[in-house]
């Protein structure tokens, strides 16, 4: 079975679970599990911030970021297809007590200046006011579009204007830096904080980080711990962490797989396939998605829909040429 569903089903490499099973530990409640030090200094030094913060989980470090951005009945400004408006089970509303206003930022996903400032409310004795912006890169809804650190800069300098604090959810953050051929401090600077995944195509097991500011990033601490993030010996799930961010530019490895993957799709009748930006390949179907992806799973080829004609495919660090070849030849079979 080739399992195109999402880089979220990578398996730790050898290196790292040897990490996991010969790391040093200690209670990270107290600060001082060394590991888990190591791994938040090494990621702030690559993302160019003051201070970072493991979590559990991109879910968490995004909403852990909802709550300290925002005061309790807020707005906060996000893209209407953004990971943290659609996929969290509306954590905003329930962690944060604030209410999302959306913004349709077009097939690219990238808000511009004029929708932050038309977007904006000012707080007054009948409007909430806004707390927030949120801005995703690579935009998982949107066929994980890379935006570039122009159209970041631009969006959060807006922001910035109006007193608004900016958070990036940057789950999938150096597919961005890999695609548009920079660093992911490019992406970094204009913005507050920035959550990024190591569980993903960097191949951790577990594990999200939270950066920025020293002072933002304390009271993200206090607030992990709120939210049951509070973790003692947890230098065993930080280790593979620092071997996967070793892993950022084998990302263009994906990225080739899937550009590989789109052109041989493209060529099946009945499919209409979007050029992949990274690692996620949209693809349209003139059946329902879900009949095809259950002819498709016959054939040895997982995915997932992602609209009621779109199957989203995601190459990753355990899809090998061979296999993107033989997901062709499965999915042209199913069809």
């Amino acid at each position: 079975m080739i399992d195109l569903r999402s880089d979220t089903v990578t398996k730790p490499s050898t290196e790292m679970r040897e990490a996991a099973r010969d790391a040093e530990v200690g209670d990270d409640v107290y600060g001082e599990d060394p590991t888990i030090n190591e791994l938040e200094a090494r990621t702030a030094e690559i993302l160019g911030t003051e201070d970072a913060l493991f979590v559990p989980s991109g879910t968490m470090g995004n909403q852990i970021a909802g709550r300290i951005h925002t005061e309790r009945g807020e707005e906060l400004l996000c893209e209407r297809e953004s990971h943290i408006y659609k996929w969290e089970l509306a954590g905003l509303a329930q962690h944060a007590e604030v209410q999302p206003r959306t913004v349709e930022a077009g097939p690219r996903g990238a808000i511009t200046p004029e929708q932050v400032h038309d977007g904006y409310v000012e707080a007054d004795g009948h409007r909430p006011g806004t707390g927030a912006l949120a801005m995703e890169n690579t935009h998982n809804s949107r066929g994980g579009i890379a935006l570039t650190s122009e159209e970041i800069a631009a969006a959060a300098e807006a922001a910035h204007e109006l007193g608004v604090t900016v958070h990036l959810d940057g789950a999938r953050l150096f597919n961005a830096a890999a695609a548009q051929d920079c660093s992911a401090a490019d992406f970094v600077e204009p913005v507050d904080t920035v959550m990024c995944c190591l569980s993903k195509g960097l191949g951790a097991p577990v594990g999200s980080m939270l950066a920025g500011p020293e002072e933002l990033i304390e009271e993200a601490h206090r607030v992990r711990k709120l939210f049951g993030g509070g973790m003692r010996q947890a230098g065993m799930i930080a280790a593979p962490g620092l071997e996967a961010l070793a892993n950022r530019e084998r990302l263009r490895e994906d990225h080739r797989r899937a550009d590989r993957l789109a052109d041989g799709l493209a060529s099946v009748d009945g499919l209409t396939v979007d050029d992949p930006d990274t690692n996620i390949v949209l693809v349209h179907t003139d059946r329902p998605a879900e009949a095809v992806l259950e002819d498709c799973e016959a054939e040895g080829v997982l995915g997932v829909p992602f609209a009621e004609q779109t199957i989203r495919f995601c190459t990753h660090w355990d899809v090998d040429d061979s296999d993107i070849d033989h997901a062709i030849e499965g999915v042209e079979r199913a069809i």
